[in-house]
């Protein structure tokens, strides 16, 4: 991050049922996309988990932490303007997904499968191994995750969720 301020999460529920993301990062510049339908009942709680497990367990170099040093919304996705997602940062991608699926499925997964999950990427992709997250973590992240799901469901149409995130401030994370 190339400022000492945090980068502003905004999540916007519009009145016409269309769901705003903005960051507005520390060098004053802003990134942002509209969603509508399905999307926009999916990523309200997939940027939420992203929130969720960037914070709570250090992980500088997943979605916020690119956003944060300089990729758009939009450099996220077909046709990948700035080239796929590095490698690392495809790790948080992964725990992200383990948790989409336990949300939608209702089934928790666990620790050692998430492991396992991880250490088959990182041997694949020719990545150090990860320090191993415990039930602990996993807890930490879904009562965070669970925060910030009441929250945004408080927030009236028309209004916002704010956030905010400082990788610089991330305790140093397991496995990066």
């Amino acid at each position: 991050m190339t400022g000492t301020a945090p980068m502003v999460i905004r999540i916007k529920k519009g009145t016409d049922g269309r769901v705003s993301l903005s960051c507005n990062r520390a060098d004053g510049t802003t990134t942002w996309q509209r969603q509508e339908g399905a999307q926009a009942n999916f990523f309200p709680r997939h940027d939420l988990t992203h929130y969720a497990v960037e914070v709570v367990l250090g992980q500088r170099r997943g979605f916020y932490g690119l956003v944060a040093t300089g990729w758009d919304l939009s450099d996220f996705g077909t046709p990948w303007p700035r080239g796929k997602l590095p490698k690392d940062a495809n790790l948080v991608e992964m725990i992200v997904g383990f948790f989409d699926r336990e949300r939608a499925s209702g089934e928790m997964g666990t620790a050692e499968e998430l492991n396992a999950h991880l250490a088959t990427y990182c041997e694949e992709n020719e990545l150090a191994a990860l320090e191993k997250f415990t039930g602990d973590d996993l807890s930490r992240v879904r009562q965070k995750r669970g925060e910030l799901f009441a929250q945004w469901e408080s927030v009236r149409s028309g209004d916002a969720l704010e956030l905010l995130f400082d990788p610089a401030a991330l305790a140093p994370s397991v496995g990066g």
